[in-house]
């Protein structure tokens, strides 16, 4: 007897001719084509979007340094560039005054004004670094600290399309023009160490930070009014790590046949109870008409 493979088909065949299509199945076959396309779009749509999970840790991230970049960059509408000059001091005995190096001044305001950008490294200690006449050869008659930041940045900038919820910028656009002239500005600043790392293993370093505020005036030797802002740093020991996590393709894979098998399954069910229905009421109106 010669084995025929065929037996082993458990998706038997109906001869055509044994088939009757129906308007509402093609209704409904047509729904469930439309229906499983835009579940499988919405579905590959979260597959190839990466999700980014997050934990804190207790270490520091950098081992390979002992210093942090910073950026900072505002604007001072009302005290010109020439009288402007960045202080940078911490605990372990550091004072610059008057730093240049990688400091950029450019004048708005028709000449009255600065705005003003720099980058720099901070050790891992608590500091400060301040924007002030301290420097400047002479002083202004009537110094105007007033100001809008634009940005104050600690660490690596953390890349553009990055879906992550943090303070890493919290001072953006931050508008302090209506304030007192004369007044000092005082940005208590906490930093959070963070950690980003992507699906392919990069790392940055996108430090985080929160601050509080208050304004004083304060006076020099001599009865002087020698107004600054200041912004004075401290590190948590907290660490918040941030990492870019795919979903596995057999997961896709078995939701995209979940998706067409059970659209499927309950349209065939649904056409059945309809056309069985059909059926039934045809036969009672052939019924009633003899």
């Amino acid at each position: 007897m010669q084995f025929d493979i065929r037996r082993f088909d458990i998706y038997r065949k109906v001869p055509k001719d044994l088939t009757q299509p129906t308007l509402t199945g093609a209704c409904i076959s047509i729904f469930s084509v439309l229906f499983i396309l835009f579940l499988f779009l919405s579905e590959l749509s979260l597959f190839i979007t990466h999700d980014v999970v997050s934990e804190l840790t207790v270490e520091d991230p950098v081992k390979h340094s002992e210093k942090i970049p910073v950026f900072i960059n505002l604007t001072l509408p009302n005290l010109n560039c020439k009288y402007l000059g960045l202080d940078i001091q911490d605990d372990m005995g550091r004072h610059e005054v008057g730093f240049q190096d990688n400091t950029q001044k450019f004048e708005v305001n028709g000449g009255n004004g600065c705005r003003m950008e720099s980058h720099f490294l901070i050790n891992k200690v608590p500091g400060n670094f301040h924007v002030s006449t301290h420097s400047a050869e002479s002083q202004p008659d009537n110094p105007d600290m007033t100001h809008i930041i634009h940005k104050v940045r600690f660490g690596m900038d953390l890349q553009e399309g990055k879906d992550v919820s943090g303070s890493f910028n919290p001072l953006e656009g931050l508008d302090k023009t209506k304030s007192q002239a004369i007044a000092t500005h005082d940005y208590i600043v906490k930093i959070v160490p963070s950690v980003y790392e992507d699906s392919r293993g990069n790392l940055r370093y996108p430090y985080q930070y929160t601050f509080s505020y208050r304004d004083v005036v304060q006076y020099g030797h001599g009865g002087r009014m020698m107004p600054a802002i200041w912004f004075r740093y401290d590190l948590s020991p907290i660490t918040v790590r941030y990492k870019e996590k795919r979903k596995p393709f057999y997961t896709f894979l078995t939701t995209v046949c979940a998706i067409v098998g059970g659209t499927f399954t309950v349209a065939g069910i649904l056409d059945s109870c309809i056309f069985t229905a059909a059926e039934v009421f045809r036969k009672l109106e052939i019924g009633k008409l003899s």
